[in-house]
């Protein structure tokens, strides 16, 4: 089945707010489905409390790319994403994964003596699932989008979620087409490939610091899209055709220059 394109924002509140709610209204206004906020704690205001804020003002769909599962006891994630899906009518996607590269000096910095390990991770992401589908009940079905990588994570996915992006940095354009493709062969899931880069430029919570455009341009990196709306149109389709990747989710920094691609594309 070929999935209609939809598109996303990862637009964290890193200026002033009157700043941050024009932008938010411009994503809006141009075409995008949903605005996503990380979960880097006490760098921004909250999710739950971000999210709350864009549902009351706009009508785009809201979501957090991604919760890290450690951060919280599985009841806490499960509850305030039923609540959020409760508060926006509908309109909320969980995102949640194992927690980003170097997550265990942050758990301990943060007071979590005892890090779990990927594997435990990987269960408090089952129970957060198991308990957010007790909470709905049999009149809500909170979205979930998990964000993988390893074959046990892969397996989880393609059993508890409906949306699945793979944890990318540099990997070739073959090597991403044989995860997906793998991945699509064992579960119906919507794809999404989550961009860092366009053009020159890295979005912020979205690549590590260290993250060169030119070589991940060099290795056919998926993600990576010209800043050419043209082009990325047709690097876009390709990759839905050969990958089915569907939902893109884009920084908040080249919302607008994008904006053409999303009129283009959304919900074709």
């Amino acid at each position: 089945m070929t999935r209609p394109f939809r598109f996303g924002v990862v637009a964290p509140l890193m200026t002033d707010l009157p700043t941050w709610r024009d932008g938010v209204r411009r994503i809006a206004d141009s075409g995008y489905s949903t605005l996503l906020v990380p979960d880097f704690p006490l760098t921004q205001p909250a999710p739950a409390a971000t999210l709350a804020t864009v549902a009351a003002t706009t009508d785009l769909r809201v979501g957090t790319w991604v919760y890290a599962s450690p951060f919280r006891p599985p009841w806490l994630t499960a509850w305030e994403a039923h609540s959020l899906s409760l508060l926006t009518e509908g309109r909320f996607e969980m995102g949640i994964g194992t927690g980003r590269p170097g997550i265990e000096d942050e758990l301990r910095d943060k007071g979590i003596a005892d890090v779990p390990s990927p594997s435990e991770r990987l269960g408090q992401i089952r129970e957060v699932v198991a308990r957010l589908r007790d909470l709905d009940g049999p009149e809500v079905h909170t979205p979930v989008a998990m964000a993988v990588f390893g074959p046990k994570a892969r397996a989880l996915a393609a059993e508890v979620a409906d949306t699945v992006t793979f944890v990318l940095g540099g990997q070739p354009r073959d090597e991403v087409a044989r995860l997906a493709n793998d991945f699509r062969a064992v579960a119906d899931t919507e794809l999404a490939l989550a961009v860092p880069v366009v053009g020159d430029t890295v979005a912020p919570h979205m690549a590590g610091p260290g993250t060169d455009p030119a070589v991940w341009r060099a290795a056919d990196a998926m993600t990576v899209l010209p800043d050419d709306p043209a082009a990325a149109i047709e690097e876009i389709q390709r990759r839905r055709e050969e990958m089915g990747f569907s939902y893109f989710v884009f920084g908040a920094h080249v919302a607008e220059s994008l904006a053409p691609v999303v009129a283009k594309l959304a919900g074709h």
